[in-house]
């Protein structure tokens, strides 16, 4: 099964872009494909249940992406330092089939990937 790595830094600023995203992600996983979601800068704030709400235009809700890719077993892996410097701590991660990780994990995660796609 091919692999997918998406990292995604854009935040709710943006939300076309960052819902974009959500939706590649979530048709490769629908799709059987392995998928990992990879937040890092202002994409941490995505996670936030305060901004599941965000939508795009014609790239759909937020909220709803993030579901599917749980449903689906995508993981996602959130920039710790990026959290940290945004006031996010591990109750970020609550509700997300999610774990912090460093800078170096996205390294791995870009090596082993198949296709690399960023938002």
């Amino acid at each position: 099964m091919p692999r997918f790595l998406v990292h995604i830094h854009t935040g709710p600023a943006d939300p076309n872009k960052a819902t974009l995203g959500c939706l590649v992600a979530l048709a490769a996983a629908r799709k059987g494909h392995d998928v990992t979601v990879f937040f890092a800068g202002d994409g941490v704030h995505l996670l936030a249940p305060d901004h599941a709400g965000i939508e795009g235009e014609g790239t759909g809700r937020l909220g709803d992406h993030l579901v599917g890719l749980a449903e689906t077993g995508a993981r996602f892996r959130v920039s710790g330092m990026s959290a940290k410097a945004r006031g996010y701590d591990a109750a970020l991660l609550d509700g997300h089939p999610a774990e912090f990780a460093q800078p170096d994990a996205l390294v791995d995660l870009a090596q082993a990937a198949d296709t690399l796609l960023c938002y």
